[in-house]
């Protein structure tokens, strides 16, 4: 996966905003000012990168499981509920699309009545 395809993925999500809150190689995605997608750009010139994702907790644990270090508890992050995944061609492109969707989706529906239905007027 290369990180133009991530972005777009992370773009096409309705109200999306992207961001760069904690230095200048660390890119994050957010709907309603809410995190859904955390990716290091130093990763993306040589290095194995790795993308944060929000996860249901049990589906955390059982996709760690399936893909033994290749997901794993996301670094810095709440591992309860948050996977970060090493995009090196062993998890299939569109695997990572599906993770990107149901991430957006687990934060939408965290969202207070009132954001979810401003969302949804955009």
């Amino acid at each position: 996966m290369e990180i133009e395809q991530l972005r777009h993925c992370c773009l096409s999500k309705k109200s999306t905003q992207e961001t760069m809150p904690f230095d200048n190689h660390t890119l994050v995605f957010k709907v309603m000012g809410k995190m859904f997608a955390l990716t290091s750009l130093a990763g993306w010139d040589g290095d194995e990168p790795v993308n944060n994702l929000k996860c249901n907790p049990q589906r955390a644990i059982e996709l760690r499981q399936q893909y033994d270090g290749d997901v794993v508890g996301a670094w810095h992050m709440n591992k309860k509920h948050w996977n970060g995944i090493h995009i090196n061609n062993s998890v299939r492109d569109t695997m990572i699309f599906q993770w990107i969707d149901d991430s957006y989706d687990l934060v939408v529906s965290s969202l207070t009545k009132k954001l979810q239905a401003q969302l949804k007027s955009t």
